[in-house]
């Protein structure tokens, strides 16, 4: 079984929703980032999604596209970001899906990147720029292979489209709970419930929630909502601030330990 339905069936028999990390490959350099998914893994993150740094990252805001400048700055590649996976792959289990534009992979090749990255270790795939509609026009992006693919829904999604990207969606759904770009938020929407309600009602896949989530108390709040809680730009944040010095993957996981503890001890 796909590590990603191995962990939500797991987690769905404990009564408790995931942790999801999300982390930019290569920020700051990809030997750092091997570390620092495995030192969040044991503080408690059940799912790592991680991103392939991209020059032109429009669904991102400053602090994800900072990370990105960064990464290649520092050389990150697509096939340095599948030996990124290879080398948490010695280690550990955790499931990835790797947060991606569609034009680094399809330069690299589709279905080349699908074969290598499911070798890799990768579970599964999310396009951002990709919609599943268009995906449908053309069998070498309809198929995944061995990667699960994910789907983003929106507070704008329309109701009549909903059931479109259920139809197609595996492994989770992440609901993107706020219109515009990544980035932290002082407050949760007040819609949350609604919606997560509402994609529930046309699927059995799970329903992670994302997009803004920063601290313990959000989080509370989330998983007490949805089968995941995603959080992206707060990491990445503390990842800009603390740079290359040497106990990086140690303050990354002091701060996401009180996060992923307050996700687990939060029954939906």
């Amino acid at each position: 079984m796909n590590r990603i339905d191995s962990l939500f069936s797991r987690l769905k028999t404990e009564g408790r929703s995931a942790m999801i990390a999300y982390i930019t490959g290569g920020d700051p350099t990809l030997e750092a980032s091997a570390k620092i998914a495995v030192a969040m893994e044991k503080a408690g993150v059940d799912l790592l999604e991680l991103g392939i740094p991209f020059s032109d990252p429009l669904a991102d805001g400053a602090t994800i596209q900072a990370a990105a400048g960064r990464a290649l700055e520092a050389g990150a590649s697509v096939p340095g970001i599948l030996d990124l996976i290879r080398a948490i792959r010695k280690t550990s289990e955790i499931p990835i899906v790797l947060f991606a534009y569609l034009n680094p992979v399809y330069i690299y090749g589709f279905e080349r990147f699908q074969d290598d990255a499911a070798a890799a270790g990768a579970d599964g795939l999310l396009l951002l720029d990709l919609p599943p509609q268009e995906a449908a026009r053309n069998s070498e992006l309809a198929s995944n292979h061995h990667l699960k693919s994910i789907r983003l829904i929106a507070p704008t999604t329309p109701s009549e489209r909903l059931k479109e990207i259920t139809d197609s969606a595996e492994g989770f759904i992440y609901y993107v709970s706020r219109e515009g770009v990544t980035g932290e938020q002082t407050s949760l929407s007040s819609d949350i419930a609604e919606r997560v309600k509402a994609i529930k009602s046309l699927t059995t896949v799970p329903v992670a929630v994302g997009f803004g989530i920063s601290n313990p108390e959000q989080a509370a709040a989330v998983a007490g909502l949805a089968d995941g809680v995603v959080v992206g730009s707060a990491i990445v944040r503390k990842i800009g601030e603390y740079g290359v010095q040497s106990d990086l993957p140690e303050r990354i996981a002091d701060f996401v330990r009180p996060i992923a503890e307050a996700v687990r001890t939060r029954t939906s």
